[in-house]
């Protein structure tokens, strides 16, 4: 069942971090998988299926707040700034801010190039006076934005709780990053989901249709595919649990039974009942958000959250550079 060499060489095409990524992951105890390798393009298209499930809260709960907050944030931010929106995926919200601030510009940066293609081309058509300009990159790295919006105040757009999915200082050294790349006088919506009961919180990660699981697995699909992997996906399966001691939902994939196989080469054997784990979800509260964003470079202005507080949007603005010693 091994194959020490794929026969169509695609893992010498692969990312070279996610191949890194890969092999050290599976090498390490326990063993993880970094949740940024989800979305290729069928990791985005699924998790855009997921923003639809009727358990996942999230989405439209924070679409409703949008719709509520623009005309304060219009007033807070000002038009004419240009909007960066930070794993933009298939820019769905992005419209509502657009309308609301007016932007001079929209950057849209995400790691899946071919889906950011997609979905920044279909809002340039809507949207035809505005300079879209997408930036195919890692955000998690201070970044070099387009000549264009260089001299630009900017706003940062960070929606979905996808600062959840690190750990927190992970998540501060992103708000420095996101800091570092817009520069002076920038500001940052942000979304947050809040700590919630369990029993709310779990469905929205393994949802009743399979498409979530179908989302987790398809990290080994694309572990097969790019980097000459020889894993039994029916060997694994889904798993969601709820972590209280670190107020955070984690995915897993479970084996479930003794499976072994070769990626890039290497061999390797997981042992029934043995998980990958492939995504944190943080949820922060009140208190915990805010001295998240500090820590991160940013002061928060103003909060919006729904009448059941299942998640919040804020608005920061950023620190000043400290000065030199």
């Amino acid at each position: 069942m091994l194959k020490p060499e794929a026969a169509d060489g695609q893992a010498s095409l692969a990312d070279p971090q996610f191949r890194a990524d890969v092999l050290a992951g599976l090498a390490r105890r326990p063993r993880a998988i970094p949740a940024r390798w989800f979305y290729d393009h069928r990791g985005s298209e699924l998790f855009e299926q997921i923003t639809e499930l009727p358990e996942y809260y999230p989405t439209r709960t924070e679409t409703a707040l949008l719709h509520q907050l623009c005309p304060e944030l219009r007033r807070l931010a000002g038009a004419g700034r240009a909007v960066v929106e930070f794993g933009s995926g298939s820019s769905t919200k992005t419209p509502t801010l657009l309308r609301c601030v007016e932007p001079s510009a929209y950057v849209p940066i995400d790691i899946s190039g071919e889906f950011l293609r997609e979905s920044a081309q279909a809002l340039a058509q809507a949207f035809p006076g505005l300079p879209v300009l997408p930036f195919e990159g890692d955000f998690t790295r201070p970044l070099t934005l387009p000549a264009q919006v260089a001299d630009a105040p900017k706003l940062g757009f960070f929606p979905g709780s996808t600062i959840g999915n690190l750990i927190p200082l992970a998540a501060v050294d992103l708000l420095r990053a996101m800091r570092a790349s817009l520069g002076e006088g920038a500001m940052l919506l942000i979304g947050m989901d809040r700590i919630k009961r369990p029993d709310v919180l779990l469905p929205a990660y393994d949802d009743a249709q399979g498409v979530t699981a179908a989302f987790n697995l398809n990290l080994l699909d694309r572990i097969n595919r790019e980097l000459d992997g020889t894993i039994p996906l029916d060997a694994f399966r889904h798993c969601a649990v709820w972590n209280d001691d670190r107020a955070r939902v984690e995915m897993h994939l479970e084996a479930r039974r003794d499976v072994a196989f070769a990626v890039d080469g290497r061999a390797f054997d997981i042992a029934e009942g043995e998980t990958i784990h492939t995504e944190n979800s943080h949820k922060y509260g009140e208190r915990d958000a805010r001295i998240l964003l500090r820590s991160g470079g940013w002061t928060p202005v103003r909060e919006w959250t729904d009448d059941k507080g299942l998640f919040a949007v804020i608005l920061a603005e950023a620190q000043p550079e400290r000065p030199a010693p």
